[in-house]
């Protein structure tokens, strides 16, 4: 073996590896082939297994540069389209690209996945073939939503992995939550907030007062601050960096947030288009339009991220471009270089354990009385 080909040996194994799948987004595949290798080119401690149409993908590869001996294609033939129920995918996906990306996680050969494909199959196979971590009920979707903290982003889940919440599950929430803020965001002592109708302690649902008390009294083990219920009003604000709630709920606060962040955008393009003035004053102010639609553009933060499981998902936007599906490998790769899985999965033991403990402690004392 010659001294590059030693080289070129030693840096794959130190290499943190990207399995992708290729198919599924709504852009096709060479979106996802341009944004691995945009990612590609910024950070070379990266190699990606990529899934998909063998000889379409080598086709796509032949063009870009930067993945020159960085990605190792599995030839996937079929595809999980948007409209595809996930239990029809559970079924007969076998031969999906989306099935063989999560496959290669599962086998260790990869330390996430990343996928722009359907939500729901990809949460139903990611349970699947990965497993949820022991003591975990229900799976989260987290995402990272532009804010007035310091960091920037406050992190919500769940956001449409189950519609369904009890209190039990908000607590693993605020748990999951926890450690992807300071393996996501490097925050020391993370701030959680449980999302209800209103801050004051007697309103709300069952499981919203009870989960009230379980996340408050794991806080001081857990390492957390808990601030008590948030409003909606502060998703985006800095009363805390956790915001937890069941994914009914959060999904409908993300598509009203996408929604009402379009209509901005559209009315603020209109106002400037009105007249010969307000066009002038679009030129004078360009370079602060350029820096707010930078630090809002959903592009940079895209990816929401499985949590749960034995293995780390990320799941891109469907209609992500190059830049999109680069962000989204930018947060597998930080998640991977951070331990990430194996912290979260021994803080999930942790919790189950104190959470039992707490409950039979309850059960004796109410017997004793």
């Amino acid at each position: 073996m010659t001294a590059s080909q030693e080289n070129s040996t030693a840096a794959a194994a130190d290499s943190t590896v990207i399995s992708v799948d290729a198919m599924g987004g709504d852009r096709g595949p060479a979106t996802v082939v341009a944004g691995i290798s945009l990612s590609a080119k910024k950070n070379p401690d990266i190699r990606f297994i990529l899934h998909g149409p063998k000889a379409e993908l080598d086709r796509l590869l032949a063009r870009k540069k930067a993945l020159a001996g960085r990605v190792e294609v599995r030839d996937a033939t079929d595809v999980v389209s948007m409209e595809d129920k996930p239990s029809q995918v559970m079924r007969h996906g076998k031969q999906t690209s989306m099935w063989s990306a999560l496959d290669s996680v599962r086998s260790k050969e990869a330390d996430v996945c990343v996928s722009c494909g359907n939500t729901g199959a990809l949460m139903a196979l990611s349970m699947i073939r990965l497993r949820k971590l022991p003591g975990v009920n229900r799976p989260a979707i987290a995402i990272l939503w532009p804010s007035s903290n310091p960091q920037g982003f406050n992190v919500m889940l769940d956001v449409g992995a189950d519609i369904r919440a009890d209190e039990r599950d908000l607590l693993q929430y605020a748990m999951m939550g926890a450690s992807y803020a300071r393996n996501g965001l490097d925050l020391k002592k993370p701030r959680i907030g449980l999302l209800n109708v209103g801050t004051e302690e007697h309103k709300g649902r069952a499981e919203l007062k009870l989960a009230h008390d379980l996340i408050a009294t794991q806080a001081p083990l857990a390492g957390y601050e808990f601030v008590g219920f948030v409003e909606g009003g502060d998703i985006p604000g800095n009363v805390c960096d956790v915001i937890v709630t069941d994914g009914f709920t959060g999904n409908i606060a993300l598509k009203t947030g996408e929604g009402t962040a379009s209509l901005i955008g559209n009315q603020l393009k209109a106002a400037f288009r009105y007249s010969p003035l307000s066009r002038l004053a679009s030129v004078l102010a360009y370079t602060s339009l350029q820096r707010l639609k930078k630090k809002i553009d959903p592009r940079r933060v895209n990816g929401g991220v499985f949590l749960g499981l034995n293995g780390t998902v990320v799941k891109s936007h469907g209609s992500a471009d190059a830049m999109g599906v680069a962000a989204a490998v930018k947060l597998a790769f930080q998640l991977s270089q951070s331990g990430f899985s194996q912290k979260l999965a021994a803080r999930v033991a942790s919790a189950t354990e104190q959470v039992q403990n707490a409950l039979e402690e309850s059960n004796q004392s109410g017997e004793t009385e």
